[in-house]
């Protein structure tokens, strides 16, 4: 193989191989090893060469195929053994990948590393859902939060902060705590009315999308039975997915907008 013995951080984006960065699958198909997640999806290993190794070290709440500290005593341990390797992440190695930590522990037993960035699913759900992340004079600010906390302990927000009608809140791995998002921004002050999107498998061939509002949220998502990846969009930035949509067309909860009803839109 042509790369140096050395570790390559590399986001994978949200799952579909066509948002994968040139560098990215330059490195999937030249490396000696890649070590991946369980949320890099079967499309984006089918463009690993049968002569790399893969393995998986995938995580999943309650159940780690490998805990953490192994993972990266494995990485080490593969490089001085005078190999290259991928460390595939779902999204980019530095947004809730943990990839910092993986970095810090190589470059502290002298590992060389480089990190490549991904789509984070951030930008890709939001993309093919047709939702701008901001907008001017509806969203100033996007603020990216993580909706699932280690060992299950309750979420630590800043519930005002973030109830602020004038920004977008994109909140990742938040399903099993929706009871808990719901009630932290309704109590607030957040508006009963915001408009919220429900991305699973958000940018894949297999998104499914559900428009809704926030007092419904938590119902929504028992009514259509989401499994995860899932995405929140939360904002009023959402109602522009009534007229951006270009990736769904099957499927279309217009609960904003109807036709000449809405002034900025006209």
């Amino acid at each position: 193989m042509s790369n140096k013995a050395c570790v390559y951080l590399v986001g994978a984006g949200p799952g579909n191989p066509d948002l994968l960065t040139v560098k990215a699958l330059r490195l999937l198909q030249t490396v000696d090893v890649v070590v991946y997640d369980r949320l890099v999806g079967a499309e984006i290993l089918e463009q690993i060469p049968a002569g790399v190794k893969q393995v998986y070290v995938g995580k999943q709440t309650g159940h780690h195929v490998l805990p953490q500290d192994e993972i990266n005593c494995q990485l080490v341990n593969l490089v001085r053994s005078g190999r290259s390797v991928v460390r595939l992440k779902g999204g980019d190695p530095f947004v809730f990948g943990r990839g910092s930590e993986e970095a810090e522990y190589l470059a502290r037993h002298g590992i060389p590393f480089e990190v490549v960035p991904g789509i984070t699913a951030a930008s890709a759900c939001s993309a093919y859902a047709g939702i701008p992340l901001t907008h001017r004079g509806l969203s100033r600010s996007v603020e990216f939060i993580t909706g699932h906390c280690r060992n299950d302990e309750p979420l630590l927000l800043d519930w005002q902060s973030l109830a602020r009608p004038d920004k977008t809140l994109v909140i990742y791995m938040g399903l099993a705590n929706v009871v808990e998002i719901q009630q932290g921004l309704l109590g607030a002050g957040m508006a009963a009315e915001m408009p919220v999107a429900i991305i699973e498998n958000g940018a894949t061939k297999k998104q499914r999308r559900h428009i809704t509002k926030l007092m419904d949220l938590e119902q929504s998502v028992q009514d259509k039975e989401f499994k995860a990846p899932v995405m929140f969009i939360i904002g009023k930035v959402v109602e522009f997915a009534a007229i951006l949509d270009w990736f769904e067309t099957t499927e279309y909860e217009n609960l904003f907008l109807q036709k000449g009803t809405c002034s900025k839109f006209a």
